[in-house]
């Protein structure tokens, strides 16, 4: 078996590993009981969790989504998360081999979707995510050795969204996603961070403009949390380079 194949695969273990406890990070966050304090447990039963009961995705689909305990339903976002996290994680490992790289970046974009599944819950980007995810996406750019606009793309970026906040107080836009258009601008650089902003302003209306004709509860004034038109904008353009700007000189990528 090809060594690049076998690592891969080790990636993708490892990412429904992290998946796991991301999901334990986010049902835990915020709710004064923290991630090391105690097993887990239904949340229903309050039956404590068997390690056969917390193999990442397997169990989900061999209990057919239900507690062993109890049968009651177990929310779908284990084995969506678990599953995205090993996804992302062989994506980080096809684009960066060296172990210092693929750690900073998976660790950023584990991140990411972590804020992406908090702030469809939620409608809130937590400040803590926020603040970790900058300290990555700026350790990334110094590791990848980048060029001064590359320094400076996160804030031209996140300059826009954050004067939406500002000249609105909040409404319009909340000033966590402009810190997080931060983290993406460092992450990306210029060209990549543009083109996944404008693909998330389009995804974004899309979506919108679909729940408003799909349903009466949703006009063109509903919120919407915007994170996650971020994040999947970001994807698009990190992983699968889709650049908007390639005409862009090389000295300014």
């Amino acid at each position: 078996m090809e060594p690049m194949l076998v690592w891969g695969v080790g990636a993708g273990l490892l990412g429904l590993i992290l998946g796991s406890f991301l999901n334990a990070l986010l049902f835990r966050y915020n709710t004064g009981r923290s991630i090391l304090h105690g097993r887990s447990q239904c949340m229903q039963c309050g039956h404590t969790l068997r390690a056969l009961d917390l193999v990442p995705v397997v169990s989900y689909v061999l209990l057919l989504g239900k507690c062993r305990y109890c049968s009651s339903r177990v929310s779908f976002q284990y084995p969506l998360v678990e599953a995205a996290a090993a996804v992302l994680a062989v994506l980080v490992y096809l684009k960066y081999q060296e172990p210092v790289l693929f750690s900073i970046a998976l660790l950023a974009w584990l991140t990411l979707l972590f804020v992406l599944v908090y702030d469809l819950r939620h409608q809130i980007i937590p400040w803590g995510a926020s603040g970790l995810l900058a300290a990555l996406a700026f350790l990334h750019i110094v590791l990848t050795g980048s060029t001064l606009l590359a320094f400076l793309a996160g804030p031209i970026l996140a300059a826009p969204l954050l004067f939406f906040s500002f000249i609105s107080k909040g409404k319009w836009m909340g000033w966590g996603d402009g810190v997080l258009e931060l983290s993406i601008g460092w992450l990306l650089g210029l060209s990549l961070g543009a083109t996944a902003m404008l693909l998330a302003f389009w995804s974004g209306a899309a979506v919108g403009i679909a729940l408003s004709l799909a349903s009466k509860r949703y006009t063109m004034k509903s919120e919407v949390p915007f994170a996650p038109f971020l994040i999947f904008g970001a994807a698009c353009a990190y992983f699968f380079h889709v650049d908007f700007f390639q005409t862009i000189p090389a000295l300014f990528l």
